[in-house]
This record gives C-alpha cells, sequence and structure tokens, in this order.
C-alpha cells in the first residue's frame, strides 16, 4: 500500500510539470522605438518659379542733339528733355542651393546660407518725348519719328529689360516641427539689356530682403513622391533692389553705324547723323513671389 502511494504521487508530480512545460510563454513586452524628431539641418537644392513685377525710374538731364552740317544745311542744334517710367513684369524661374542648421531639433530657430541663379523675363518700356530745333525749324517726336528725313534714331523708346538674377542671402527662421518661418536677407546682382546703348552699365548689383514659409512633406503625403523625409515646399517673397548706374547712350548715324556720345565724333561726308551726350542715372527694383521645392541632402 505504501509503494502505491508512493508511486501515485510520483506520478501526479510528473504529470504536472509536463502540463506546466506545455503552457505558452508569456510574450516580451515591445522594445520601445522613439519617434525620430525632424531637423532642418542639411544641405539642399532645388527648384523654383514665380513671377516678378516692378518699377524702373530713370531721371535724365537735358539732351544736345548735334547735327552734320555738312549734310543737313545750316547748322542743327536742339535740345529736349525728358523723364521716364516703365512698368517691368513677368516669369522668373531658377535654382537654389543652401544648409541649414537647427540648434534644438523638432522645434528651435534654424539659421541659414541661400544662394540662387534666376532667369528672368521682366521688360520694361521709357516712354519719351520732346522738342528739337534743326536748321531753326521745331520739330516734335515721339517714339520711332525721325527727326530730319534720312536720320534714324536707334532705339529711341529705349526698350530695357531684366535678363537673369542671383542672390547670394542669410536666413534665420523658427521652425515648429515641419513647418518652418523664416527671414532672408542679402547681395544680389543682375543682368539688364539696355537695347542699342553705348556704354551701359548692364550688370548691376545691390541687396534683396524677403521672407517666406517651408513645410517638409511627410513620407505619406500623396505629393511625396520621393516617399523621403527630405522633400520641401515653399512660397517666397523677394524685394531686389539694385544700385542706381550712369550710362551714357549713343545712338547711331543714318547708316546703322553706333557711334559714341563722348567725345563727339568727327562725321563722315555722306552721312547724316545724329547723336545725344546722355548721362542718365536709373534705379532698378522689382518684387518677386515663386513657389519652390528643395531636397535635403541628410542631417549634418
Amino acid at each position: 500500500m505504501k509503494k502505491l502511494l508512493t508511486s501515485f504521487a510520483a506520478f501526479t508530480a510528473l504529470t504536472t510539470v509536463a502540463s506546466a512545460a506545455d503552457l505558452p510563454r508569456r510574450a516580451a513586452p515591445p522594445i520601445f522605438t522613439p519617434v525620430p524628431v525632424f531637423t532642418w539641418t542639411g544641405f539642399y537644392a532645388g527648384i523654383n518659379a514665380g513671377y516678378g513685377f516692378g518699377v524702373q525710374d530713370s531721371r535724365d538731364p537735358t539732351l544736345v542733339a548735334t547735327i552734320d552740317p555738312r549734310v543737313i544745311s545750316g547748322v542743327g542744334v536742339g535740345g529736349f528733355a525728358y523723364d521716364n517710367g516703365g512698368r517691368q513684369d513677368g516669369f522668373v524661374g531658377g535654382a537654389q542651393i543652401g544648409y541649414n542648421y537647427q540648434f534644438t531639433p523638432g522645434s528651435g530657430i534654424v539659421v541659414g546660407i541661400e544662394a540662387d541663379a534666376q532667369y528672368a523675363d521682366l521688360g520694361g518700356r521709357d516712354g519719351r518725348a520732346g522738342t528739337c530745333g534743326v536748321a531753326g525749324v521745331a520739330c516734335a517726336f515721339t517714339g520711332t519719328a525721325a527727326l530730319q528725313p534720312g536720320v534714324t534714331l536707334i532705339n529711341p523708346t529705349g526698350l530695357q529689360g531684366l535678363d537673369f538674377f542671383g542672390t547670394v542671402r542669410g536666413r534665420i527662421g523658427y521652425a515648429f516641427d515641419r513647418v518652418l518661418f523664416y527671414g532672408t536677407g542679402g547681395f544680389a546682382y543682375g543682368s539688364f539689356g539696355g537695347g542699342r546703348a553705348v556704354d551701359a552699365d548692364d550688370f548691376k548689383t545691390g541687396y534683396a530682403v524677403g521672407g517666406g514659409v517651408e513645410y517638409a512633406l511627410p513620407t505619406d503625403s500623396f505629393l511625396n513622391f520621393f516617399r523621403s523625409s527630405a522633400v520641401t515646399l515653399k512660397i517666397e517673397g523677394l524685394y531686389v533692389n539694385f544700385d542706381g548706374n550712369q550710362s551714357r547712350y549713343g545712338f547711331a548715324n543714318a547708316n546703322g553705324t553706333i557711334v559714341n556720345a563722348t567725345p563727339l565724333p568727327n562725321f563722315n561726308a555722306g552721312t547724316s547723323s545724329v547723336i545725344f551726350n546722355n548721362f542718365a542715372r536709373r534705379d532698378n527694383d522689382f518684387a518677386v513671389v515663386r513657389a519652390g521645392l528643395n531636397y535635403k541632402f541628410g542631417s549634418y
């Protein structure tokens, strides 16, 4: 009897152990993975497009026209004065590169530097009108009207437009996670086409100031074709002012030869020539509103 009880106890113990081994094990707690905090730190490059508009202001002194007395009877000396203003507006587009540094990832102050180069289709036309005296006969003209038969003014309407411009600017702003509000300012340069001007200062320098807002697209956004957290969109406004410059304008004689206004040239016999000795002061400024797309290369 005693052996029977001992055997039964051993059997019960073994059964209990086997049943416990068959029980499911308790699952380990999940490993906590922190969500990466977005940072604006890193190099970036992108493209932009928008619209530019502005005003070109010109202040010109009295001009003196000299007519070749050997061709046109009598000594023709006349003068006129004018002020010009031309609207400039049109498409702008280009590319930019830059670097941002964010002091505290997530939300915080962001500083950076950006350089851009822009194609610009900003054209303006100066209105010109006045009076002149040739051999004692007064004449009035606007546009392309000739002073005398056979005497042609080249580009009398002063067509001038901005061909391209660029900037190198600092940026400072504050980021609210993926949204960055910033201000910007720095150096600007550009090239203007001045028609048939002689010795015109086409290349100009100045400054640019503005601001904008930039948004880093989430990876699951339908606008984020790269499926990367490095894609950003921005809207930006800039005011660009180029230093006023002095230009010397010369016009052509009847056979199309361009002559310099200073000093007065010796005209060739058989040609009827008219030139203008014009030192003009011009100020050029305009505003740009544009949208852009950037791709950020890492966080370093």
